[in-house]
């Protein structure tokens, strides 16, 4: 099968995504700058899950321009990665409605590990299909960036408990790690 459909259908999700996220920024009372100050918490939230949805669609581009055929594994591996990506606006309001605090940044991170981990199985299933040989293979050799992420992701939902500041600074580090479209891919792709 051709990739056509399933990259359109995935910058159209992801497209919502960001969409739903926005529109979940209200407009003050009041026309001073003061009267923003209550949403700081909610647009930081939102800034971060727009950096997040960005770096997927970026490392989502960058694969699928390796990879050449999906199957069905790779089409419900999509699906699963969209299913996590689509609760990223729930999690993102809860917290920044929140201000930050023990659960809804608990929550934040473990919508961001399954992301992450969904990915990987979309990559396993790219790399299944395209084979050992391919270039994709061949790119995503190295899994180390992706076992740190999963480390700190699983690191900051336990210190969210006691220290959620910290936690959203361990999943922004994560962020800070993958905010450049994954190197390996357009190396290899050279």
């Amino acid at each position: 099968m051709t990739k056509g459909r399933l990259e359109a259908f995935s910058d159209g999700v992801l497209a919502i995504i960001i969409t739903i996220m926005v529109l979940g920024l209200q407009i003050p009372d009041g026309n001073t700058f003061d009267a923003l100050k209550p949403l700081l918490f909610k647009f930081l939230s939102y800034l971060f899950s727009f950096i997040y949805v960005g770096i997927y669609w970026n490392n989502h581009h960058h694969l699928f321009q390796a990879v050449n055929h999906v199957n069905g594994k790779v089409l419900w591996a999509n699906l699963h990665l969209l299913f996590w990506l689509s609760i990223l606006p729930f999690a993102t309001a809860w917290m920044g409605e929140n201000n930050f605090t023990e659960n809804p940044v608990a929550l934040y991170g473990f919508i961001l590990l399954m992301c992450a981990l969904a990915f990987n199985i979309l990559e396993k299933f790219c790399l299944d299909i395209e084979g050992k040989d391919s270039a994709i293979a061949k790119a995503l050799k190295s899994t180390l960036k992706e076992k740190l992420s999963a480390g700190l992701y699983i690191s900051g939902i336990i210190l969210s408990f006691f220290y959620p500041i910290i936690s959203v600074i361990l999943y922004y580090t994560v962020a800070l790690l993958w905010i450049i479209p994954d190197v390996r891919i357009e190396k290899t792709l050279k």
